[in-house]
């Protein structure tokens, strides 16, 4: 059975930092992509990065510069790293697991309809 246990989220102030884990059993997320996803209040759930088997990674441009996604095989578990962050990235944080595509240039593509695994959810509230 396959299992996405988020944890790390909080609140923190606009400019502070957070890390989100993703701890996976049941599925051999070493050789898929995984990536992480975000749903505001009000809003439908948007990409924020993706990182493939080999570690190549995307970001979605409002989170470039900021955020990193990484992952740990040894471990069977996903990182984000949240720096300067700002009260618009107040959401749920998912993460999930799947195949992507690629882009022209090779570089992993954002798409929630390529993930179906899934956790849970961890809430992260930025204050202004």
């Amino acid at each position: 059975q396959v299992q996405l246990v988020e944890s790390g989220g909080g609140s923190v102030q606009a400019g502070g930092s957070l890390r989100l884990s993703c701890a996976v059993s049941g599925y051999t997320y070493s050789r898929y992509c995984m990536g992480w996803f975000r749903q505001a209040p009000g809003k439908e759930r948007e990409g924020v990065a993706v990182i493939d088997s080999d570690g190549s990674a995307s970001y979605a441009d409002s989170v470039k510069g900021r955020f990193t996604i990484s992952k740990d095989n040894a471990k069977n578990t996903l990182y984000l790293q949240l720096n300067s962050l700002k009260p618009e990235d107040t959401a749920m944080y998912f993460c999930a697991g799947g195949e992507v595509g690629y882009n022209d240039y090779g570089e992993p593509l954002i798409d929630q309809d390529d993930f179906g695994y899934w956790g849970q959810g961890t809430q992260v509230t930025v204050s202004s």
